[in-house]
């Protein structure tokens, strides 16, 4: 890795926080020095009086290796150390103003000792990357206009081996791309992979940004992970967590004994309902900090996207405090002016390097313009989450099949808005943790109902606009709830019910891969069309996908209750053949096979604002997709 001169231009970006690579400044180089080799110690603490490096190789004596305070910056600390070899671990050592010694852990450091140690590492980012033809085609890759499957992962509890421990990244590599190849997903996310001191915490309370975890291995293990994904054609996605960091005394809280990541007001640096620490966005060394990050794991990584964690903690002054007292804007309001604009920069320095890629928001509240782009006064981000959609339908998916009629809104709503940002349609970790049960788990009725509930359930959310993510062990039907410190239970897919649904995940999958209507236009109203939504007495709903070209269209029509419905008149939006082409309800995925066997010829019989229409049978708690075979003219039958 090419290092920054620590001079005036290098620390003048970084303090005015434009210095997007950062970690070539600070941290841990090893380089040479007048002319002799080393390592190249440089940290920003603005409050210490003295900072020393201390580690085993000098037995952990701050008199040894003490810094310079640069000439170029405000609180910044060089150190050039001779002898060193990758592997030796340090700490800074920070005299306080008032005195005191604190260890901390290098903010930019590459490597961290495993847990429960807390020392930074010496490392060399060396890998020799494999993936040119992918990230050649990436450059022309339009993520809007094509599938996107995303399988969520935890790695440490995806699959472990015969003792029950985790695998590392090198181990899991080709058995995770294996099993999401054979799924038909197209994307991996990775829940966080920065250091993290407490297993419990999944990675979303962070003390080193620019390590990745050594849970699983080094660096360059995790690099050979992306590496393998790519040279097998799948995307691979990190969460970050730019919104807050933990409390550990080696971690960014008081780092040089007084605030620097974290605001000088405690209302504003502390998140007391998660017990963390929010960064300070209006700091412009924070800026540097953080968006170097970014553009780290994207850069140094290969990685083709980052999902954003808790992004409304970042918008709200509110969020968090509960009832508790909170710091308003400068104008009274709970907005975080500071955290808005750290977000247009975010954006615009990421889209300016590498346009491709995913910046995916997990924003929960209905703030305005998340996915549209900073020039016309959004938060510039390609990608949300759907939360509301996620709440409404685990909601109705939840109610017994008795009460769903009362509740029709909760299913049509998101049509009212599904445009107006470019959504992720995600049924995540978040879902399946802390009693809310599993996926599974959370349909109504006997076992026959509940995995019919869950197939009818995936079904219309393949189906509905947006793209897609799934976290592990739902497409397989986990029973109980996910738990972080144990492996899946791939044991059920011995059992024939989970294995007919991983089966059917994967035929669904593979559908919704091979026809473009169902994604080439997902954030536009030309690629989606209400056939009826209000028919609440049957808890029935019908609409159709449509793709670019005339040809390319799937009509959906969904039954959610128990009962079979005969002769069930529908309209469709073309004259023509239309046969049964998906059923949820199929024999082979551990349905009641109500089948619709013969093709339908379409009447000139008017039905829900639609010319024609056709008669059919609706199988219980199922979807079915339609697709027309022949188009019927004046001249006669065509075939599509």
């Amino acid at each position: 890795m090419k290092l920054s001169a620590i001079d005036d231009y290098s620390t003048f970006l970084y303090h005015q926080g434009t210095n997007y690579s950062s970690y070539r400044l600070f941290g841990a180089h090893f380089t040479s020095y007048k002319r002799k080799s080393c390592v190249r110690f440089a940290v920003w603490a603005p409050h210490a009086q003295q900072v020393s490096v201390v580690g085993d190789f000098n037995n952990w004596d701050d008199r040894m290796d003490r810094m310079t305070a640069s000439s170029y910056g405000n609180g910044i600390w060089v150190a050039y150390i001779e002898g060193l070899q990758e592997g030796d671990i340090y700490k800074y050592a920070i005299t306080t103003s008032s005195g005191d010694v604190i260890l901390k852990s290098d903010p930019y450091a590459f490597a961290s000792e495993l847990r429960p140690g807390t020392a930074s590492k010496l490392t060399k980012l060396h890998y020799h990357w494999k993936d040119k033809n992918w990230q050649r085609d990436c450059q022309n890759y339009d993520s809007y206009k094509n599938p996107m499957l995303i399988y969520e992962m935890h790695l440490g509890s995806w699959r472990r081996n015969a003792a029950g421990d985790v695998l590392t990244y090198r181990e899991i590599a080709q058995q995770v791309v294996a099993y999401v190849k054979d799924m038909n997903y197209t994307h991996i996310e990775l829940m966080p992979l920065c250091e993290y001191p407490f297993d419990g915490s999944w990675g979303y309370q962070i003390t080193g940004y620019f390590s990745v975890t050594s849970r699983y291995g080094n660096p360059e293990d995790f690099m050979y992970f992306v590496d393998v994904c790519h040279r097998n054609h799948i995307g691979v996605i990190l969460d970050w967590v730019p919104g807050h960091y933990c409390r550990d005394a080696q971690g960014l809280r008081f780092f040089d004994g007084q605030p620097v990541y974290e605001s000088e007001n405690e209302l504003l640096a502390e998140n007391q309902e998660w017990d963390t620490m929010n960064f300070d966005y209006g700091r412009t060394e924070v800026q540097s900090f953080l968006i170097s990050n970014a553009l780290f794991w994207l850069t140094q990584f290969h990685l083709d996207g980052l999902r954003i964690d808790a992004v409304a903690n970042m918008l709200y002054l509110d969020y968090g405090h509960g009832a508790g007292p909170w710091q308003s804007n400068a104008y009274g309001g709970r907005e975080n002016l500071d955290a808005i604009d750290f977000l247009h920069k975010l954006n615009t320095a990421v889209f300016a390097a590498i346009p491709q890629t995913l910046m995916i928001a997990e924003e929960s509240s209905a703030w305005p313009l998340v996915t549209k782009p900073v020039d016309v006064g959004g938060l510039g981000f390609n990608y949300k989450w759907n939360m509301g959609w996620m709440n409404d339908m685990l909601k109705y998916m939840s109610l017994d099949p008795i009460y769903r009629k009362e509740n029709h809104n909760l299913v049509t709503f998101s049509l009212c808005y599904a445009f107006s940002e470019n959504f992720i349609l995600p049924l995540s970790h978040d879902e399946v943790v802390h009693g809310k049960r599993s996926l599974l788990n959370k349909m109504p009725g006997d076992y026959w109902q509940k995995f019919a509930g869950l197939r009818a359930f995936y079904a219309y959310w393949m189906a509905h606009p947006g793209k897609k993510l799934l976290f592990m062990g739902c497409d397989f039907g986990q029973f109980i709830e996910w738990n972080y410190n144990d492996s899946l239970d791939w044991h059920l897919l011995e059992y024939p019910m989970h294995h007919a649904l991983h089966d059917y995940v994967r035929e669904l999958n593979a559908y919704y891969l091979e026809h473009p209507e169902l994604w080439q236009e997902d954030c536009e109203w030309s690629g989606f069309s209400w056939i009826s939504c209000d028919d609440c007495n049957n808890s029935v709903i019908a609409f159709y996908r449509r793709g670019r070209e005339n040809n390319l269209m799937t009509v959906v029509l969904c039954n959610f209750t128990p009962i079979v419905r005969h002769s069930y008149r529908v309209g469709v939006p073309e004259k023509g053949v239309y046969a049964e082409v998906f059923n949820s309800d199929a024999e082979r995925f551990g349905g009641s096979d109500v089948c619709n066997t013969d093709a339908f010829v379409s009447e000139d019989i008017p039905m829900h604002g639609q010319n024609q229409s056709m008669v059919l049978t609706l199988p219980p708690l199922a979807v079915i997709y339609l697709k027309m075979q022949s188009e019927i003219t004046d001249n006669g039958t065509e075939k599509i």
